[in-house]
C-alpha cells in the first residue's frame, strides 16, 4: 500500500523559514516525478514545485511565485521528498500537499498546515 505522509508544517513569522518532509511508503520515490502543492483557503490547489526522476536527471523546476526562495529535494535511500520554504509570506498560508506521479499512478498526501503571520 503506497503512503505519502506530509509533516513539517506549522505558524511562521514572515521572512521565516519552515522545511516540509514528504515520507513515501509503497513506492521508489527516484521512479516518480515528486511535485508538492498547495491549497489557500478559498482557493484552487496550485502546483508549488517539481522533481523529476533519476533517469530525466533529478531537475527542479518551481512555480514563479516561489522560485529564488523554495527548494525541493530528494533523499530516495530515506524515500522522503523535502520542500525547503524560505523567506515566507502570509500568501504563502496553505495546506501543502506532497505528489508522487509515475503514469498511471498518481498518489497524494493527507496534506500539512503552513501559516504565515506576525
Amino acid at each position: 500500500q503506497v503512503q505519502l505522509v506530509e509533516s513539517g508544517g506549522g505558524l511562521v513569522q514572515p521572512g521565516g523559514s519552515l522545511r516540509l518532509s514528504c515520507a513515501a511508503s509503497g513506492i521508489r520515490i527516484s521512479m516518480y516525478t515528486m511535485e508538492w502543492y498547495r491549497q489557500a483557503p478559498g482557493k484552487q490547489r496550485e502546483w508549488v514545485a517539481t522533481i523529476t526522476t533519476d533517469t530525466a536527471g533529478g531537475r527542479a523546476d518551481y512555480a514563479a511565485s516561489v522560485k529564488g526562495r523554495f527548494i525541493i529535494s530528494r533523499d530516495n535511500a530515506k524515500t522522503l521528498v523535502y520542500l525547503q520554504m524560505n523567506s515566507l509570506k502570509p500568501e504563502d498560508t496553505a495546506v501543502y500537499y506532497c505528489n508522487a506521479q509515475a503514469w498511471p499512478a498518481d498518489y497524494w498526501g493527507q496534506g500539512t498546515q503552513v501559516t504565515v503571520s506576525s
